[in-house]
């Protein structure tokens, strides 16, 4: 394997670990609305089970309030079971034609949970970054005990494989900063 395939494979390792964070943050309610927030429910339609993106159209005309409504209407009793059933807290309110769900406002103790968990989450990316940063040492010593690849080459691509892990553990602190600076915010 080349030192450009070693360093490239490291790169693309990192920048995944770092969009499973930014996905995991999505996920998380803040108090504000978005359809990020229904993408892990449910329904069952037509004789199976289909995520509710599949099955209807999802807005959040404001920022304290989100909409379903399924295509096809005879599914909303079951797309109404599905956010009920879902572990969001979110109670939805059916109309006939539509389901509002009003996102309420945290409480500061709530506020103060979800940051915990962000910044769980986020050193669980810090951690899977520098695990690829690990196992490219490592692949790098085997290269230089091989004699595939000289001891200064060894030290300079391994600075390179530092660098990338900086940068990528930088992006997930920022992240960090971003999403908790948007719970915290009232």
């Amino acid at each position: 394997m080349s030192d450009d395939e070693t360093i490239a494979r490291a790169n693309q390792k990192m920048g995944k670990a770092v969009e499973v964070i930014q996905r995991e943050f999505a996920s998380v309610r803040t108090g504000r609305a978005t359809t990020v927030l229904l993408d892990s429910i449910k329904v069952e339609a037509y004789g199976s089970t289909v995520p509710l993106v599949q099955v209807a159209s999802l807005s959040a005309p404001e920022p304290r309030l989100l909409v379903v409504q399924p295509w096809d209407q005879t599914l909303l009793p079951e797309v109404e079971k599905a956010i009920q059933k879902s572990d969001l807290g979110l109670t939805p309110a059916n109309d006939g034609t539509v389901i509002r769900l009003p996102v309420p406002q945290l409480t500061e103790e709530r506020r103060k949970d979800l940051v915990r968990l962000v910044k769980r989450v986020a050193e669980e990316g810090r951690v899977a970054v520098r695990n690829v940063r690990r196992d490219s040492n490592e692949e790098l010593k085997k290269r230089e005990k091989a004699k595939e690849i000289s001891e200064d080459e060894n030290r300079r691509l391994a600075q390179q494989v530092q660098d990338l892990t900086d940068e990528h553990i930088k992006e997930v602190d920022s992240t960090l900063a971003d999403k908790e600076k948007e719970i915290m915010e009232i």
